[in-house]
């Protein structure tokens, strides 16, 4: 097998046109290169060098040898290069798992945020449930999924939480509503209302089945609508209210007003779910700190 590091020998030799000035260059004697050079013409099998006056030229397969060897120099050198970058968070792969009302408030600014800055980092993006995304992560067929879980939620293997915002409900109701005075309201002033469901049972309704436990009722679910737009039109048509995350509120329907609620205020709280333990990903680390970033800034109503 040949040794690249005396085919790098061989190119400074040839390159240099003789063993005394290629010994110079490396800082090498002359001994040590000419030995070097034997030990490589042993290994391929073939002469690679032939005395001309007081230096030397490379035969056809020392030519053969040396171009190789520069072919290599520079993919190491192009390596090392993309290393450096790699390191440095400014190139890299980052898949992305994300949820619907996540998408247009936090995942689509952090990516736009982290292009601008950082345009070698390419970002796969693929909608999924936020239960469902967990073993993605820990399949490594993910490097980041968003999830809803509460903060005291218990410990996944395998899993790092890392909290990226807390997202408040907010009432919902018909323009004319009774209450639709009130700039905020108490969570018991809705406990005799019929109630939109906004949410399938899971991590996004269970904030606001504990905030009514905790205010003394249950809401009295007569509509299912399993999304944020459809809920409001229900709540529009007069059907009943809902609680919705300000997340899930971009798109307001034209019909419904939106009212703080507090005594208490449901929350859910978001997280982003990686690998642990896991390599150091400068990219990963950028685009965490791009959708903290998202997340902190004002909703607009």
């Amino acid at each position: 097998m040949l040794d690249m590091r005396r085919m790098q020998v061989l190119r400074a030799v040839v390159t240099s046109g003789s063993v005394t000035a290629a010994a110079r260059h490396l800082g090498y004697t002359p001994s040590a290169v000419s030995q070097q050079m034997a030990v490589l013409e042993k290994e391929a099998g073939i002469g690679l060098l032939e005395r001309t006056g007081r230096g030397v030229r490379p035969t056809e397969a020392g030519r053969l040898l040396s171009e190789c060897a520069a072919v290599v120099s520079r993919h190491v050198a192009e390596a090392e290069t993309a290393l450096a970058e790699l390191r440095a968070g400014r190139t890299g792969r980052v898949v992305v798992r994300y949820f619907a009302t996540a998408g247009a408030t936090m995942v689509a600014p952090a990516v736009a945020a982290l292009r601008r800055e950082e345009p070698g980092v390419r970002i796969e993006l693929r909608l999924s449930d936020p239960e469902d995304s967990l073993p993605e992560v820990r399949e490594r067929r993910a490097d980041v999924a968003l999830v809803v879980r509460p903060p005291d939620g218990a410990a996944v293997d395998g899993i790092r939480f890392v909290h990226l915002a807390d997202d408040r409900y907010l009432a919902v109701l018909p323009r004319g509503h009774r209450l639709a005075a009130k700039q905020a309201l108490d969570l018991t002033d809705l406990a005799d209302e019929p109630w939109v469901g906004s949410d399938q049972p899971g991590p996004c309704l269970d904030p606001v089945l504990d905030a009514c436990g905790s205010a003394g009722f249950s809401p009295d679910f007569v509509v299912e609508s399993g999304d944020y737009a459809t809920a409001q039109g229900f709540v529009a048509a007069g059907l009943g209210v809902s609680l919705i995350p300000e997340m899930g509120l971009g798109n307001r329907h034209p019909d419904v007003v939106v009212r703080e609620v507090r005594n208490p205020e449901p929350v859910r709280a978001i997280y982003a779910a990686v690998r642990e333990p896991s390599p150091v990903r400068p990219a990963l680390h950028r685009l965490l700190d791009a959708l903290r970033s998202a997340a902190a800034r004002p909703a607009e109503h």
